[in-house]
């Protein structure tokens, strides 16, 4: 298995393999991505320890399949996997067993994997320049080299507007270097990198060293040629606290930066957008509003997965306003170059938020990223903001039916707006998540019958939080 063609050879076979696929998905949306997995190729996913990954069973036949998936982030193949690795007490024990880790392994039906996703990709499209290494968004400890990201997420596959920190000069590999290596198989050596991503603080190594020496000995088995900026294979060494899994990459960049092309500074992951959108099952007919609707994110992923339903996208700045349209023209091209049907179910103005010029309940479904104060607006005019958006939104949504899925980092602010709007909003469950290292809630409300006009005071009845005994437990901060 030293070269390209070697590889061939055994994807050559037409066997049919069975192999588990780990996937990264937003944190707090795994068992929405189970479903999806149950849903489209009817297999169950199990839910890792570690938070924001799932893996399960696939045919090499439905691979074409695992791409489709939209609440994925990034996509590997499982080599091995131990739910209770025991890590030696000392350092140099616990690397040296790593080392010899390298050629232990079941590594045939993985790069036969890989080498069918990689045929797979290269039928798809011909990708064009290329992507630089970004630090892991969402983590949990903050901004860190990528070697100690929390989640297993290829380092190339991050976006600039998700992460702050950043490792130069780590393109991916072009495909003109792969056709010519098809071209003159045996002229080529197949080059990797290893990544670790480790968790735990009751190691005696850091990921560096794991990397290092785990790499060292796979070069050693394969004689491969280390690269960190132009590799073939990226070999994954997933460790969380006890639990470790082997793994090879089999995607280049993540799959949440589908669907945009003019990213603004507080762009959401189209995987998030989806997980918000199953949140609220919409259905055919349904009018669904995204009053701040930034680039266009989450009424595009609803155009292109639930377009049964119609979207209105509408923000109250103007540079927010023409990246959306722009966004929405370039999927349309997108589209109408593979001989799809180029029209989408979507519609963008540009708006007052407080003062909306839609009719009184002719809205089923809002759903929307509220500013955290961060980035965009300030902590203090979300005081005012606040209240009065949820007060409109309740005026256009449907009088008991009409629900509401909205995300914001600003938790105090949001709770006393819901606190003062009780009448209208009723809290049905909530979903931590993180986004771009902030912790935020995905806040799912209902409509209640109340009608508006009447004085907050009138309106504001007891909180009734309704959840399903699954829910519960989600429903509580886990960093309170």
């Amino acid at each position: 298995l030293a070269n390209v063609s070697q590889l061939s050879h055994v994807a050559s076979t037409g066997s049919m393999l069975t192999v588990t696929i780990g996937a990264t998905v937003p944190t707090g949306f795994e068992h929405t991505a189970a479903e999806e997995v149950k849903e489209k190729i009817g297999v169950d996913a199990k839910i890792s320890k570690d938070r924001g990954r799932i893996y399960f069973p696939v045919t090499s036949d439905e691979l074409h399949q695992v791409h489709q998936l939209r609440s994925v982030d990034n996509l590997f193949v499982v080599v091995e996997e131990y739910d209770h690795y025991q890590f030696k007490e000392s350092k140099d024990e616990t690397l040296t067993e790593l080392q010899e880790l390298a050629s232990k392994l079941p590594w045939t039906n993985a790069l036969e994997i890989w080498k069918l996703n990689r045929g797979l990709k290269r039928k798809k499209h011909h990708r064009k320049g290329v992507n630089q290494t970004k630090a892991k968004p969402g983590s949990e400890t903050g901004d860190v080299p990528a070697a100690d990201t929390e989640h297993p997420v290829p380092p190339q596959a991050m976006s600039a507007s998700e992460g702050e920190a950043k490792e130069d000069n780590t393109p991916d590999l072009e495909i003109s270097e792969q056709d010519s290596q098809q071209a003159a198989p045996e002229a080529k050596i197949i080059k990797f990198r290893v990544t670790c991503n480790r968790a735990g603080d009751k190691h005696s190594f850091s990921s560096n060293e794991a990397a290092r020496d785990f790499g060292g000995a796979v070069q050693e088995f394969f004689q491969w040629k280390a690269d960190m900026t132009k590799f073939d294979i990226e070999v994954l060494l997933n460790i969380h606290n006890e639990e470790v899994v082997i793994g090879i990459a089999l995607t280049e960049e993540s799959l949440h930066r589908r669907n945009i092309s003019h990213f603004g500074p507080t762009t959401l992951r189209s995987t998030l957008c989806y997980g918000m959108l199953r949140l609220c099952r919409p259905q055919i007919s349904d009018i669904i509003l995204d009053p701040m609707c930034g680039t266009g994110a989450i009424p595009l992923e609803g155009a292109l997965e639930f377009n049964s339903s119609f979207y209105i996208a509408g923000d109250n700045n103007d540079m927010a306003v023409n990246r959306t349209v722009n966004n929405v023209c370039h999927i349309q091209k997108r589209r109408a170059n593979k001989d799809s049907t180029p029209g989408l179910p979507i519609d963008t103005v540009r708006w007052d938020l407080c003062n909306l010029p839609l009719r009184t309940s002719s809205v089923d479904i809002i759903i929307t990223d509220m500013p955290f104060g961060k980035r965009m607006g300030s902590r203090k005019k979300n005081w005012d903001l606040y209240p009065s958006c949820l007060r409109e939104m309740a005026r256009v949504c449907r009088p008991g039916s009409g629900k509401a899925v909205l995300l914001t980092q600003d938790k105090k602010c949001f709770a006393k707006a819901i606190s003062k709007m009780g009448g209208l909003w009723r809290r049905m469950h909530t979903v931590w998540v993180n986004v771009g290292g902030l912790h935020a809630g995905v806040y799912l409300l209902k409509r209640t019958g109340a009608t508006i006009g009447q004085t907050t005071e009138e309106v504001n009845e007891p909180q009734e939080v309704v959840n399903t005994q699954e829910d519960q437990t989600e429903d509580k901060d886990p960093s309170c």
